[in-house]
């Protein structure tokens, strides 16, 4: 067709005396002759083809299994960690004050009358029943027992980024991982990735980084070596969801959305105010950034979008959803800003005498050769005449009402 429609402009450019105004015409609709967008079908059959990534290929490892219970669990006591301990027996008649015991080095503390009980690497749980089996029946025949953490060694890192409470956050012995750190800084924000970013000073390790919202990765952040005084941890923050809407609509502008929030092309279009309602256009034009770096332009038709012909395809961040001119939306601006078409009139029109004598005029019967007037030929029934009579009447009625 476009190949046709160069053809007539050539000849309509051939005659001289073409009007100005046809010549202008044929220019806007020559407008968008060369259509390089792919189809929304097309488009669809490329986004559903399978992605060949060479390092997906290569992976064929298994990572080791990882005891998620043992990082996710209570507080275990280990070396330098203050405890408090209250024995109470049946018959004691007051309140035992707690017994301050720190853990040393082996994992071993030492209690009155019994020695050393191991304690390493036990739940609050575990040591209360290690010391109460270390007294019982030997000491004592029972004995009530209570242990609390009240000094543990602390390990501080630094968490930046996405999250609520940025700083140098402190971690007890046994909760010296990244799930801690980013708990302890108040958790993630709402514009968090996800993805975070280990680099330990300590050591010469290269930057660690891993997607928390994977099972794999989280598995591999707790079975990592525990954390140490001054490492750094960084959380992403996510890529802000923004959709550019603009063209033939009433409100073009960058409309953003909470991460992970999905908007569809109508639903994009009607937050950018709808279409413009002087114009109107039938198809638009989606950008997108594939994963090549490379844009594709898509073909959307609004109509068969609207009518549910065609899917009401999801947006995604960084989307462009442009509103193109058309040769047919150019005519009509064109008209719009070069004729001015006014549908209806607001006239007041007056029988009277003189318009009858007027018709009845020979001199302007352009010598009639029915030998009739032009009233006799407009106005058969007299409407004139009535009309007259009543205008008359009317104003006789005025003139009285006046005196």
């Amino acid at each position: 067709m476009v190949c046709h429609l160069i053809k007539i402009v050539k000849a309509v450019f051939r005659f001289g005396s073409t009007p100005w105004f046809a010549r202008g015409m044929v220019c806007l609709i020559l407008m968008g002759c060369n259509d390089n967008r792919i189809s929304l079908n097309e488009f669809l059959r490329m986004q559903s083809e399978p992605k060949d990534d060479p390092c997906d290929v290569a992976v064929t490892t298994q990572s080791a299994p990882v005891d998620v219970d043992r990082y996710l669990t209570g507080y275990k006591v280990g070396p330098d960690d203050v405890l408090g301990v209250t024995l109470t027996r049946i018959d004691d008649m007051g309140l035992n004050p707690p017994i301050q015991v720190r853990v040393n080095h082996d994992g071993n503390i030492h209690m009155p009358l019994v020695g050393t009980v191991q304690v390493h690497d036990k739940s609050l749980e575990e040591v209360e029943l290690a010391i109460h089996n270390a007294y019982v029946p030997d000491i004592y025949r029972d004995l009530s027992v209570h242990a609390e953490v009240l000094k543990a060694e602390p390990v501080n890192v630094m968490v930046v980024g996405a999250v609520l409470e940025p700083g140098l956050i402190p971690l007890r012995r046994t909760e010296r991982n990244v799930l801690f750190a980013i708990v302890g800084a108040g958790g993630v924000s709402s514009m968090a990735s996800g993805e975070i970013t280990l680099r330990r000073i300590r050591s010469d390790e290269p930057e660690i980084k891993l997607n928390l919202m994977n099972p794999d990765d989280f598995k591999q952040a707790l079975a990592m070596e525990p954390l140490e005084n001054g490492d750094m941890l960084s959380v992403k923050a996510a890529v802000p969801n923004v959709i550019f809407v603009g063209g033939l609509v009433n409100a073009p502008q960058p409309e953003v959305f909470p991460p992970g929030v999905q908007m569809s092309v109508l639903q994009a279009i009607a937050g950018a105010g709808g279409l413009r309602t002087d114009l109107t256009p039938k198809e638009a034009t989606l950008i997108r950034r594939m994963e090549n770096g490379a844009d594709v332009h898509v073909r959307l038709e609004l109509d068969r979008i609207t009518c549910g012909r065609d899917p009401n395809i999801a947006l995604t961040a960084g989307d462009i959803l442009w509103v193109p001119h058309t040769w047919e939306t150019r005519v009509q601006e064109w008209i719009n800003q070069h004729f001015f078409l006014r549908f209806g009139a607001a006239a007041t029109v007056n029988y009277n005498v003189n318009g009858i004598e007027y018709l009845n005029r020979a001199s302007q019967q352009n010598n009639s050769s029915n030998g009739g007037s032009l009233q006799d030929t407009y106005d058969p029934f007299g409407f004139l005449n009535r009309n007259a009579a009543l205008q008359n009447l009317t104003g006789t009625g005025k003139s009285l009402r006046a005196r």
